[in-house]
Order: C-alpha cells, then sequence, then structure tokens
C-alpha cells in the first residue's frame, strides 16, 4: 500500500536499528524499545509494518494477535513526518488486518497524546479505563481504548 510518496510494507529485521533510534527520540522520558526488543517482536509472529519514504524507514507500527483479540503494540512517525497522514495509514494497515480475522483491537496511549486519542476515536475506538502510571519512567498515565471486531 503507498500513500504519495510512502510506501507501507512489512517491517524487516534490518529495519530494527531505525526503529530503535526513533524509539529514542520520540520516548526519550519513557523506557524505550531496543533494537533486540523490534527483532524479538518480529521473531514472535506478531505483525508489524513500515512506513518508508525514498528507501528510508520514517514510521513503524505493530498489531498484537490472539484467537481472540488484537492489540496496537505501536506506532512511531518521525517527528517531522507526523500530521502528513502516515500515522493513519499506519492505523488503518492494522485495522485491516484486524478485520481480515474478525478481532476487536484494543489499546494503550498516553493521556496527554491528543493527536493520538483524535486519530483513534475517528476509527471507532472509545475509552474503555484509565491506567495510572502506565508508561514508565515518566508514570504518565494511559487510557485503555477499544474497537469492536469488524466481521464484514
Amino acid at each position: 500500500m503507498s500513500t504519495g510518496m510512502v510506501t507501507i510494507a512489512p517491517l524487516r529485521h534490518e529495519d530494527a536499528a531505525r526503529c530503535a533510534e526513533i524509539e529514542r527520540a520520540l520516548f526519550p522520558g519513557d523506557d524505550p524499545w531496543s533494537e533486540n526488543a523490534f527483532r524479538s517482536e518480529l521473531d514472535n509472529g506478531n505483525f508489524y509494518v513500515g512506513a518508508y519514504a525514498d528507501g528510508e524507514l520514517i514510521g513503524y507500527a505493530g498489531l498484537g494477535l490472539t484467537d481472540f483479540e488484537s492489540s496496537v503494540l505501536t506506532i512511531a512517525v518521525v517527528t517531522d513526518r507526523q500530521g502528513g497522514g502516515v500515522g493513519r495509514t499506519l492505523l488503518r494497515t492494522l485495522l485491516a488486518k484486524a478485520d481480515e480475522q474478525g478481532l476487536p483491537v484494543f489499546l494503550e496511549v498516553r493521556t496527554d497524546n491528543a493527536p493520538a486519542i483524535s486519530l483513534y476515536l475517528a476509527h471507532g475506538f472509545e475509552h474503555l479505563g484509565l491506567r495510572r502510571r502506565y508508561y514508565q519512567p515518566s508514570g504518565a498515565d494511559a487510557y485503555t481504548m477499544g474497537r469492536p471486531a469488524n466481521r464484514d
């Protein structure tokens, strides 16, 4: 799938170092995932896609899948490409995968991340609860959100 000059494709093991670099830039106050964490996620069979512009990884997203539900594990887009639809395209790719399997989708999002919350609400998610001090070490709170299964 492409959006403008951005291509969405399966995330590769060789992208792990770039993913970790993006994590460190976007989430310095919390516990950013390491290169090994990304490799492990790919090895565990979770569904991960990358957003590529001119061959460079500019974002990624992951979805954990079970027989009964799915969970958005991460969505990240480099700062200078945020607000341009890359995150929306990544989310829609994850939701399409969940919908293929008829699974509800759950996620956690920082309570102070208004752009992400707005994106999720626009895609059928609802607030389900609040997790106090969910993100560490910052201690930031998270909303738990969910979207019912689309069984079309």
